[in-house]
This record gives C-alpha cells, sequence and structure tokens, in this order.
C-alpha cells in the first residue's frame, strides 16, 4: 500500500462541541474603546468662524493627521525652522496659485521645489492668463506643445540663466516679473521674495523640449544648479518640514537624493515632518517622502484628497494655528 492510500485509508479526525456556556466575559466599562462621544464632530453654526469649524471636526483618522501637520507646521515657523513645497502641476493648474503666493508672502513656506510641468503652466498663467492646452487634439494633428511663446522664451531664459551660471528657477522668476500675471505667479513672487523656488527638469518630459530653440546643456546646467541648491535647503531642514503636492515620480526621487548629499555633508537632519498630499497613493511619495526619510525620528502623513479642496484647507488652518 502506497503512502497516499495509507493516507486516505486514515478515519476522520472527531471534532467535539465546545461548552459555550463557559465562555468568560467582561464589564463593558472595562474595556478600552477607541470611539468615545467627545470625539464626535459637531454641527456647524451659521456666522461661526474657521477656527470653531476645525475645532468642530470629528477627531479620527485623517482629520487626527491634519492637525497634527498643521501643528508641527506652525510649530517649525514659530521655531524658525523652513517649510518646503515640493510641487507638481496639478494644483497650478486647479487655481491654487494664489493660496500659494499667500503663503509665501506671509512667511508659512520658505522654499519652492517645481517639477518641469509645474514651472510651464506658471509661466504660461503669467504671461498670458491661460494654460493647459486639449492634449489629445494636439497630438492627433501634431501641434501638441509647440507653442512658440512658452517654448522660445522659457529655453531663452534657460539659456541666459547658464550663462550667468543662474539656476532654472531664478532664471524664469528674473524672466517674468514684468508679465502682466507676475503677481499670480509662484515663480516670479518667489524671485521677487529672494525665497529659493528650483525646478526640477526631466529631459523628454516637458513640452518645450519639443521647441527647436531648446538647448539640452542650457537645461542640464539650470537644473543641476537647482539640485545643488535644493540640497543646501534640505541641509538645515532639521526641525523643519516638507510638503509634496501633486508629485508622484520626480519630486520624491530629487528629495531623497538631495537629503542624502545633506546628511552626506555631515548636516544633522532627522526630526522633521512629511506630508505628501495627492488623489491617490502611490509608490514613491510613500516610501521617499512619508517613509524612508522620517526613520530617524521624524513624522510622515499622506492625506488622499482633491488638491483644491484639501491646499487651502491646510494652509488656512496653519495660519489660524499661527495666530493664536
Amino acid at each position: 500500500m502506497s503512502a497516499c492510500d495509507a493516507t486516505l485509508s486514515s478515519p476522520p479526525m472527531k471534532t467535539p462541541a465546545l461548552d459555550f456556556s463557559k465562555i468568560r466575559t467582561y464589564p463593558v466599562g472595562e474595556r478600552c474603546n477607541k470611539v468615545v462621544l467627545e470625539s464626535f464632530a459637531k454641527p456647524h453654526k451659521l456666522g461661526s468662524s474657521f477656527s470653531t469649524f476645525l475645532e468642530n471636526l470629528p477627531a479620527f483618522l485623517a482629520v487626527d493627521d491634519l492637525r497634527s501637520i498643521v501643528r508641527d507646521l506652525a510649530e517649525a515657523r514659530s521655531n524658525g525652522r523652513p517649510v518646503v513645497l515640493m510641487m507638481g502641476a496639478h494644483p497650478i493648474k486647479v487655481g491654487l496659485n494664489p493660496i500659494i503666493i499667500d503663503s509665501l508672502r506671509s512667511g508659512i513656506v520658505t522654499a519652492v521645489a517645481l517639477n518641469g510641468a509645474g514651472a510651464i503652466h506658471d509661466f504660461e498663467l503669467c504671461f498670458q492668463g491661460e494654460t493647459s492646452e486639449d492634449v489629445q487634439r494636439g497630438l492627433n494633428d501634431g501641434s501638441f506643445g509647440m507653442a512658440e511663446e512658452t517654448g522660445y522664451m522659457m529655453n531663452q531664459a534657460f539659456r541666459e540663466g547658464a550663462k550667468a551660471g543662474k539656476g532654472a528657477g531664478e532664471a524664469l522668476g528674473a524672466a517674468m516679473t514684468n508679465f502682466p500675471n507676475h503677481h499670480l505667479s509662484i515663480l516670479a513672487t518667489a524671485y521677487e521674495l529672494k525665497i529659493p523656488v528650483t525646478v526640477h527638469i526631466a529631459i523628454g518630459t516637458d513640452i518645450i523640449h519639443q521647441h527647436p530653440h531648446c538647448d539640452g546643456a542650457a537645461l542640464g546646467a539650470c537644473s543641476y544648479s537647482d539640485f545643488q541648491l535644493f540640497a543646501a535647503v534640505l541641509a538645515q531642514l532639521e526641525g523643519g518640514a516638507v510638503l509634496n503636492v501633486g508629485s508622484a515620480v520626480i519630486l520624491p526621487e530629487v528629495f531623497l537624493k538631495a537629503l542624502t548629499i545633506a546628511r552626506n555633508l555631515g548636516n544633522r537632519v532627522e526630526k522633521f515632518t512629511t506630508a505628501t498630499f495627492d488623489m491617490t497613493r502611490h509608490y514613491r511619495p510613500t516610501e521617499n517622502v512619508q517613509r524612508r526619510p522620517t526613520a530617524l525620528g521624524g513624522k510622515g502623513y499622506y492625506l488622499i484628497g482633491h488638491h483644491e479642496i484639501n491646499i487651502p484647507l491646510i494652509f488656512a488652518a496653519v495660519k489660524e494655528a499661527l495666530a493664536k
């Protein structure tokens, strides 16, 4: 008889009944509970303040995270520590420039890092008050990204900036100061306020790289200067905070490398807060912003939601906290 046959011929296991009458219980009052009435939301009352609205939110999950982020940002600025905003293009495309600019002028944000797309949309809004073309239509007829002024002027700014040893952010900000909507430009405002603003370019990802005036050497020189500047900003991050808004790949990768350089050169950058705001969770922001950089004693958060709601909310809450 084979081993298999022997197994199949074994008698079935017996399952004796359990005596449920002997189950032990204890008073509910002795139990540690996660939900208590004091944590519930309170209804909004007409005419009440924004600060009251925040206080009336329920003390659970994302609200707890939001309150922690607000507290850390306010504490960082109260202690003179930096708050760095890393941002993709989408927050600009949903109308948040006035909120970002107010955060620069009010001293909440002390440095800005953009990807190439963010710089392009900020540039076009500053130049003509409009941006964001119909990609499908332009792709179909070969005209996508071929706007003359955007491609020529931005690439010219990079050429001149490279010759002068400027970074991409400074070069663009300087070129935009006389544009009609410079007061609504992140790049122009940062340049005016002498706030570090960096642009991190991945060649081939942006429409201006298609332009006949594009100079790869100038792009590389300007963006590399900004990478060095960004590393210098992060060298002072201890006790501060980094916000990543709508960048799933470029800025989380740049952040990790620049932070490594800051630490490699002997700067203590361990205890700081990071927070990513996006409409869905992505791998790189989770690992390269929320988890890995904060492993030495920092705190990392990830708030899911629409930028046009969460970003005005977070900056308004920080302003309220700083005013107390």
